[in-house]
């Protein structure tokens, strides 16, 4: 069994042959390898463009189709719908004119317009932080009248509701939020949403003085979605309304 020999090690004449052809068919595997990737990587890189696109559309939305599944917000037809469009028309008429396609020009146009109304709402939520509350409440609007599939437009009623609780305009929150919570809507919304829909509910039943509405919302908020920021809201509220209680 050969022994690597610790370093510094001085070699006897009948070793030496054998070392350096070992060294030298370890160079060349690496080398061999080495080689093996790049021509992999080159493979891809000058993969033709069409069929690239083509994957880029297959692994968009294989992911986030998967991410909206894991989050319990069901497998949009109409997201399917939009990147079969969507890569149709453009890789398709890229293909006809005979026009090369960046496939990454195409993943941010998959992206844009199939996420347009989530991103929307990222935008109106950062304006209601900032204070401009009327145009928030514009793009609100806009992201309804974007046609989102069901679970962006219920993401977009959880953050409206929410806006509106902060903007103290509780009965439209009420609406809102009541809406969003709906029977029939709940395999569309996801647990976080869920959540902060059951929590922003509670606090403006709490703030029209609806106390026993506010405390059963509460509760829900905790069982949905234990240790989440909004389970610690709602149970610093109730543990707030226990203190005032045994205070008076």
């Amino acid at each position: 069994m050969n022994v690597l020999a610790p370093l510094g090690k001085v070699y006897a004449k009948d070793e030496r042959p054998r070392a350096a052809a070992w060294v030298r068919s370890s160079f060349f595997s690496i080398r061999y390898v080495h080689l093996r990737a790049r021509g992999v990587i080159a493979g891809m890189v000058n993969l033709n463009p069409t069929l690239l696109s083509l994957l880029v559309a297959c692994l968009f939305a294989l992911a986030f189709g998967g991410l909206g599944y894991l989050r319990r917000e069901g497998l949009s037809i109409q997201f399917a719908l939009e990147v079969a469009g969507l890569t149709l028309v453009l890789v398709g008429g890229a293909w006809l004119l005979n026009i090369q396609l960046s496939p990454f020009f195409f993943l941010i146009v998959l992206y844009l317009v199939t996420m347009r109304s989530r991103l929307v709402v990222d935008l109106a939520n950062f304006l209601v932080r900032r204070k401009q509350v009327d145009l928030a409440f514009r793009l609100y609007r806009l992201g309804l009248a974007w046609w989102p599939d069901a679970a962006s437009r219920l993401i977009v009623l959880t953050n409206k509701g929410a806006a509106e609780v902060h903007t103290r305009q509780l009965d439209a929150a009420i609406d809102t939020l009541e809406g969003a919570l709906k029977e029939e809507e709940r395999p569309r919304l996801g647990l976080k949403y869920e959540a902060a829909c059951h929590y922003n509910l509670g606090y403006a039943y709490e703030q029209k003085g609806e106390d026993a509405r506010a405390i059963a919302q509460y509760h829900e908020a905790i069982e949905l979605l234990p240790g989440s920021i909004w389970a610690q809201a709602a149970q610093t509220a109730l543990k707030h309304r226990q203190n005032k209680g045994s205070g008076s």
